[in-house]
C-alpha cells in the first residue's frame, strides 16, 4: 500500500542553502528554457500557468517571458524572495505565493496548466499534492510532474552532474546529495503510478528517462 504521508527529513531550503541551490542550478538554465518552450506550445499565451515549488524561479520566469500568466507557490520564503528579485531583473511579472503543495492557496479551476519540477519527492503529503493540482485546473487542463525515480543508477547521476559544468567542489557535493538525499527520497515508478491513479485524472502518461520521469496528467 502506498504511504500518503512522508516525514520531511531534509534541512529547510532557506537562507544560505537556498542561495547555494540558486547558484548551482542557474547553470542548468538551457534546460529550463527548453521546458518553458514545450509548455508554451501546449498552453498558448496568455494562458494561466501554476508552478508548484518553483525554487529560485527559473522556469516560472522563462514561462512568463513567453507571454504566459504565471503563478508560483513555494513553502520557502527565501526561494520566493530570490525568484522575485530575479523576475524584476528580467523585467517579467510573477505572482509569487507562500504555501504548501498539499493545500495550494489557489482557487478551484483557475489555471490551464500546472507544472512541478524536481520537488515532488520532498512533499510530505504527495497524494494530496496531486489532488490539489487536479483541483486548481480548469476542465481539460493538464498537469506535468517531473522528478527523479528511485531506480535511477549512480552511473546516470554522475553523467548528469558532469553535464552541469560545475566546479570540482560543487560536482562532488552535488553527487553526494543525489546519492544520500535525493535518490533515497525518490519514489519507485510503480508507486508514482499508484499515487497518480488515486487523484482520478482522466488520463495519465508516465515517461521514464535515464535520470527521471515525466508524468502528464489530464483533467476531464
Amino acid at each position: 500500500m502506498t504511504a500518503t504521508v512522508k516525514a520531511y527529513k531534509s534541512v529547510g531550503m532557506e537562507g544560505g542553502i537556498a542561495r547555494w541551490y540558486d547558484r548551482t542550478t542557474r547553470k542548468d538554465l538551457p534546460a529550463y528554457q527548453a521546458l518553458a518552450a514545450r509548455i508554451a506550445a501546449v498552453v498558448p499565451a496568455p494562458g494561466d500557468v501554476l508552478e508548484v515549488a518553483p525554487g529560485p524561479g527559473f522556469l516560472s520566469i522563462e514561462m512568463a517571458k513567453r507571454g504566459l500568466n504565471v503563478r508560483a507557490v513555494d513553502i520557502s520564503r527565501s526561494f520566493l524572495e530570490i525568484a522575485g528579485h530575479s523576475a524584476a531583473r528580467e523585467g517579467v511579472k510573477l505572482q509569487l505565493l507562500h504555501g504548501d503543495a498539499a493545500a495550494l492557496p489557489v482557487e478551484d479551476g483557475s489555471v490551464d496548466f500546472v507544472v512541478c519540477r524536481a520537488a515532488f519527492k520532498n512533499f510530505t503529503q504527495p497524494v494530496k499534492a496531486i489532488r490539489e493540482m487536479h483541483r486548481v485546473l480548469r476542465p481539460g487542463g493538464t498537469a506535468l510532474l517531473i522528478d527523479m525515480y528511485r531506480e535511477v543508477s549512480m552511473q546516470e547521476v554522475r553523467k548528469h552532474v558532469e553535464g552541469m559544468h560545475l566546479s570540482l567542489r560543487d560536482r562532488v557535493l552535488t553527487t553526494l546529495i543525489f546519492r544520500f538525499f535525493l535518490i533515497p527520497r525518490a519514489y519507485p515508478l510503480a508507486v508514482i503510478r499508484e499515487m497518480t491513479a488515486q487523484a482520478h485524472w482522466a488520463g495519465v502518461t508516465i515517461d521514464a528517462g535515464p535520470i527521471g520521469f515525466e508524468a502528464w496528467m489530464k483533467k476531464g
